[in-house]
């Protein structure tokens, strides 16, 4: 059986104004294995994104810890987490986030930007990953040039630029038609079979039915199907 590479105990998050505190997540209890597909299903404003955001440390927990591949990243320094989300984890989002001015390939070398590594190399790297979605011929594409599945490849191709362990989908399909969402959906069956640990937050059916682990998340808590 593979390791266990990511881990929630008991996850509570609180969010807080001055009139009501509302509870997003209320004690979340979760293992992932290393190289396992996983989807996060349930309605709308339950608490989905919120434990993706929690797992990928882009937000901390009222309470409660997150592991990552044995890590305890809530007792970790800001510097420490982006650190360690640079190494270990990929993120991909519903809105594409690429940068407008710059290209296809440019986008994903950003993602490098923090790497020792000559600006050659990172090319290189640039283009295996554009190839490895398809878009080798839009490289010099910018943004406003592509169609929307063709932006949230160039998404994927830059969260994979610091060849994570994991990765982390937000709705990666929810803002596509149909024909540019089978398309990126065939590249992320093709980046599991690499090896990745891929953990995707969906609404998308079909989808759900492919994983391998299912999780719903219904008022904050959470049930393995």
């Amino acid at each position: 059986m593979n390791k266990t590479i990511v881990k929630t105990e008991n996850l509570v998050k609180i969010y807080s104004n001055s009139k009501v505190k509302t509870h997003a997540l209320k004690g979340v209890n979760l293992e992932i294995p290393e190289g396992s597909f996983s989807c996060i299903i349930g309605p709308s404003g339950h608490g989905k994104s919120t434990l993706l955001h929690l797992i990928g440390g882009l937000d901390k927990p009222t309470d409660g810890s997150v592991f990552i591949d044995g890590i305890n990243i809530t007792e970790l320094s800001n510097s420490k987490l982006a650190e360690l989300r640079a190494q270990k984890i990929g993120f991909v989002f519903q809105f594409f986030n690429l940068l407008q001015n710059l290209t296809a390939l440019e986008n994903i070398e950003v993602a490098m930007m923090f790497k020792k590594a000559s600006q050659k190399v990172q090319r290189a790297k640039a283009e295996e990953l554009l190839a490895l979605v398809g878009l080798s011929e839009k490289a010099n594409a910018k943004p406003s040039e592509l169609s929307g599945g063709q932006q949230q490849r160039v998404s994927i191709a830059r969260a994979l630029a610091n060849d994570p362990d994991i990765l982390l989908m937000d709705e990666p399909t929810g803002n596509l038609d149909s024909e540019s969402e089978e398309e990126v959906l065939n590249h992320i069956f093709k980046i599991h079979k690499t090896g990745k640990t891929i953990v995707i937050v969906t609404h998308n059916n079909e989808l759900a039915k492919k994983a391998e682990i299912l999780f719903e998340v219904r008022n904050g808590k959470l049930s393995n199907q």
